[in-house]
């Protein structure tokens, strides 16, 4: 394999983009730790403080589609497309970049296109089976394509097409960890300890942060329930003053940097069905009850959920039928069935993509990686 490499990686704002990134940025500098990486991105501040967390370099540009109701609208993010491009050559040219990597967001639209015209080696990762609009057009402009479903619409079906799954994060490092201003709330937990770890994703769920808060209120011995909750910034101080008031122990903040190890500790998952979660849930085997977003791209995240509760790897509540007493019924129904949960992260285990970092890693490199799912190590 190729070694001293310089890799772009384009996108982010959002979890779902930045973190399967980071997993292949971690995996290349576990190959290879000479690989120079930067990414580069928006200005978003969850952008800018993940990536700092995990200790990788980052740039700005400047990220708008072409939109507008009016022809002025759409002639201004035109000329704003046009100089992120030139942001974009720029940054390649600078940064002498072997490969770019696009994985989602329009930021990376100016990235994979700029690399293009330099003749650089460009790929994109699509976690979706429904690829979002800067996906969609870059996939006719990329050399590479790595998908996360083997239905995944709007892709060339050729050997420049690769089924990977969804890359997966490794959790932060001891001295990661250590830089962390947040106590490390897993030192708080004992081992018999039945932990609940709820999430609607690094903005939170509104829907999900007010069933919960339902659902706790009705819960019944709970002296060995340990509750994590990843509220979102716009519900960190409601729902703070709500575990306040009670008695249940609880580490209630709007994000957790290290949601790997978290979800490695966890009993019981409460989140919404993105790609990326699903992924995490399956590879780590974790029990859950999966709330779709109902308003996600051609709805998206359903059919995630119901693909793994149909095979009986979860329980799925629609977005419009979750209550505090449906979800409490759901909650209580597997913290008291052992057996129930087992076989359920048996089901998750099965359906796991593991290596999805690694094989995408190793094309970077220069390794020769099948396009086909049976070879794909699972």
């Amino acid at each position: 394999m190729s070694k001293n490499k310089h890799v772009i990686i384009a996108g982010g704002k959002t979890g779902g983009h930045l973190f399967p990134g980071i997993a292949v940025a971690q995996a290349l500098m576990e190959k290879d730790p000479a690989t120079k990486i930067l990414f580069v991105g928006t200005r978003a501040p969850f952008e800018i403080q993940t990536l700092a967390r995990y200790g990788f370099a980052h740039k700005s540009i400047i990220s708008k589609p072409i939109k507008g109701k009016n022809l002025f609208a759409k002639i201004w993010s035109a000329g704003l497309v046009g100089i992120s491009l030139i942001q974009a050559l720029g940054i390649i040219i600078a940064f002498r970049a072997d490969f770019i990597l696009g994985v989602g967001g329009f930021s990376s639209f100016a990235l994979v296109l700029a690399g293009r015209i330099l003749f650089k080696e460009t790929a994109i990762h699509e976690q979706n089976a429904f690829p979002g609009m800067t996906n969609r057009m870059l996939s006719k402009i990329a050399r590479t394509r790595f998908i996360s479903f083997k239905a995944t619409q709007g892709m060339p079906e050729n050997d420049t097409t690769f089924l990977v799954g969804n890359p997966v994060r490794r959790p932060l490092s001891t001295a990661q960890e250590n830089s962390m201003t947040d106590e490390c709330v897993l030192n708080r937990i004992n081992a018999d300890d039945f932990l609940i770890l709820v999430t609607g994703g690094s903005q939170g769920a509104a829907s999900i942060n007010a069933a919960f808060i339902q659902a706790v209120a009705m819960m019944k011995e709970t002296h060995r329930l340990f509750i994590i909750h990843q509220t979102g910034a716009t519900a960190e101080a409601q729902i703070q003053q709500f575990y306040a008031a009670g008695d249940i122990r609880h580490k209630a903040a709007a994000f957790f940097y290290d949601m790997p190890a978290i979800q490695d500790r966890a009993d019981l998952v409460i989140s919404r069905a993105g790609a990326g979660t699903v992924s995490e849930l399956c590879i780590k085997g974790k029990p859950a009850i999966l709330v779709p977003y109902p308003h996600a791209a051609d709805d998206h995240q359903t059919a995630n959920a119901k693909s793994l509760a149909d095979q009986g790897a979860c329980i799925m509540i629609a977005d419009k039928d979750l209550t505090g007493e449906t979800l409490s019924a759901a909650i209580e129904n597997l913290r008291h069935n052992t057996n129930k949960r087992t076989g359920m992260a048996d089901t998750m285990t099965s359906l796991a993509m593991p290596h999805g970092a690694d094989l995408i890693a190793d094309r970077i490199l220069g390794a020769d990686v099948s396009k086909k799912e049976d070879n794909v190590p699972a």
